[in-house]
């Protein structure tokens, strides 16, 4: 199936073209590269390296890099990413896993020795401290993804020279990073790195991570062994033990990336959408779709296309697929190396059709459990294209904020809290096991027409939510996704009002059934009329609002469409959410 071809001289028919959303800026046009970030000097580092001749997966490591430094409270070399390439040659699509494993040494008995009694190890516990691997990510996005024209100093230099000579804070980010002012502060003895003169810089203060710069430059001089081994792995290790964690220099030595399958499903014979395979939650997106799919197919609604958007009968079809999306993927995404994932069996037709059954166009299911597909049984995302039509779809996360918010001493970041995804008890799926990799939230997503890339895209979670709000990577997918296919603009998918289903998770779990259950609240943007929530709430829908700071819950979307000409000529379309303080910027 071609890419989409739009006429241009056809602008008498703004549904071709415009938006049909009132969207809050306008989209960002260009025909080289594009970089669509939440943070504007980020996607300036990205820039400058497609000017210097690299590509799409050069650029989207200089933009993680340089997010380190304007947009510490979510993302670092202290946590993990994730990445899909497309790319163009080929017309294939690639995945990398760039999550860490646990401590061979940490294991339930420990925890419970320790005094931790509840379903997951508590955000602060720097047993919560999975070995980190973005830095690795990084380095193997340029060797296996890049150009081969710049090394992994050129494409870290614009971070370096950002962490170095400062940068002034966002609006946002500020609010963030004061919200998390006393966790810095109390979580090491190092705190004063990431803080200006021992407080939460405000917005417009210039701040300085001299020490990021210092770590950075390991990477750049010794490539993974600059931060696994070496000074950078002591100060991890022995700040985690200091606290009573057992991380040991092994365990940083013995981490790699994992070069992965992508897993897909085509929706509606329209485009495929690709996600990265578990321990990552992609799949729920995947699941949602193919549930809206056979909902539809079952007669159960009209097509969504036809429903009107936003309209109480359209949320609550996409809220009812994606509790019962997720609802599977809580209980059976983990780590693939230690158990069986019925990928293939959760994506069936079959399968969908059968978890579609429970749908009631009236009402809200009372309680959604996971099923039984077998017959036996917080965050930044971006998105990059260059001028020979590649994209990276990149994401990455210090998982609650600024993760434990403790900083190794000397090195200028903080450690992320992934291991507070592992569920602690005995048989189920994601139980903590020692070097195991734990649930991950974080998931970049592309979607394709036939071979031709159609969106790189992915919506980040908001800053320091609860746990449980970090469901809402697949939510933002799904919805955006739709929006796409109605019509909007890449911007004003992104702009529309969303909803974020609060997938709480359990912290003192003494029953068999509680993983895998979702029956919680849903919130919504206060741009959604007051008619829809109160009919929403009359189908047994626990509906409620949010506005201002609280639309971070909602997520940050980015996203790149690929557009041809009538001469054939690539024309990228990029969006920003407006949720941040970035925005999409094109090479000239």
């Amino acid at each position: 199936m071609p890419a989409i071809n739009i006429d241009w001289s056809k602008v008498d028919q703004p549904d071709l073209i415009f938006q049909r959303f009132a969207s809050r800026r306008s989209q960002v046009y260009g025909t080289k590269g594009v970089v669509a970030c939440s943070q504007p000097l980020a996607a300036e580092a990205g820039l400058e390296i497609l000017r210097k001749g690299g590509n799409a997966g050069d650029a989207a490591v200089a933009t993680s890099a340089a997010l380190n430094v304007t947009e510490p409270s979510c993302c670092g070399i202290g946590g993990d990413a994730f990445c899909l390439f497309y790319d163009a040659q080929t017309k294939t699509v690639k995945a990398l896993n760039g999550s860490g494993h646990s401590p061979a040494k940490l294991t339930l008995d420990y925890l419970r020795q320790r005094g931790i009694k509840g379903g997951q190890i508590p955000l602060t516990d720097l047993n919560s401290v999975t070995v980190p691997g973005a830095a690795a990510a990084w380095v193997d996005t340029v060797e296996k993804f890049g150009s081969h024209k710049l090394s992994v100093a050129d494409v870290l230099a614009p971070a370096i020279r950002l962490a170095e000579e400062g940068v002034p804070v966002s609006e946002i980010h500020s609010f963030n990073w004061q919200r998390s002012e006393e966790l810095i502060q109390n979580a090491s003895p190092n705190g004063d790195e990431m803080l200006l003169n021992g407080k939460a810089p405000l917005p417009g203060q210039i701040m300085k991570f001299p020490n990021l710069a210092h770590t950075f430059r390991s990477v750049a001089k010794n490539g993974k062994d600059g931060f696994y081994k070496g000074w950078v792995a002591q100060a991890i290790v022995d700040l985690i033990k200091s606290k009573g964690g057992v991380m040991d220099l092994e365990d940083l030595a013995a981490h790699d990336t994992s070069f992965v399958e992508p897993i897909k499903y085509t929706y509606g014979g329209q485009v495929t959408v690709y996600e990265c395979p578990p321990n990552g939650q992609g799949i729920t997106a995947l699941i949602a779709l193919g549930i809206l799919e056979q909902i539809q197919e079952q007669g159960k609604i009209k097509s969504l296309q036809d429903l009107e958007h936003n309209s109480p009968e359209y949320l609550h079809t996409l809220i009812e697929a994606l509790r019962l999306a997720f609802a599977d993927s809580q209980y059976y995404v983990n780590d693939p190396e230690f158990n069986f994932i019925p990928v293939d069996r959760l994506l069936s037709k079959e399968y969908l059709a059968s978890r579609a059954k429970l749908f009631d166009s009236t009402k809200a299911n009372p309680k959604v459990v996971h099923g039984n597909p077998v017959n036996s049984s917080d965050t930044v995302y971006f998105t990059v294209t260059d001028q020979w039509g590649n994209a990276c779809s990149y994401i990455q996360s210090n998982y609650a904020g600024f993760g434990t918010g403790a900083v190794p001493k000397g090195c200028g970041f903080t450690l992320q809290n992934r291991g507070a995804g592992f569920v602690l008890r005995e048989g189920h799926p994601n139980c903590l096991q020692g070097g195991k990799r734990p649930y991950h939230t974080i998931i970049p997503a592309m979607a394709l027409r036939g071979d031709e890339l159609f969106l790189s895209y992915g919506v980040m979670g908001g800053f320091m939510q609860a746990r449980q709000y970090a469901h809402r990577f697949p939510q933002g997918h799904v919805q955006v996704l739709l929006n796409m296919l109605r019509g909007f603009t890449a911007q004003a998918a992104l702009d529309a009002p969303r909803f974020c289903i609060s997938a709480g998770t359990p912290e003192n779990d003494d029953k068999d059934d509680e993983f895998g259950v979702i029956n919680s609240e849903v919130y919504f943007e206060d741009d959604i009329s007051p008619t829809t929530i109160t009919k929403l709430r009359e189908m047994g829908h626990d509906a409620r609002t949010v506005s201002g700071f609280g639309r971070g819950m909602m997520g940050r979307g980015q996203i790149i469409q690929k557009i041809v000409d009538q001469s054939g000529r690539t024309v990228w379309a990029a969006g920003s959410d407006p949720r941040a303080d970035g925005h999409a910027v094109a090479q000239i």
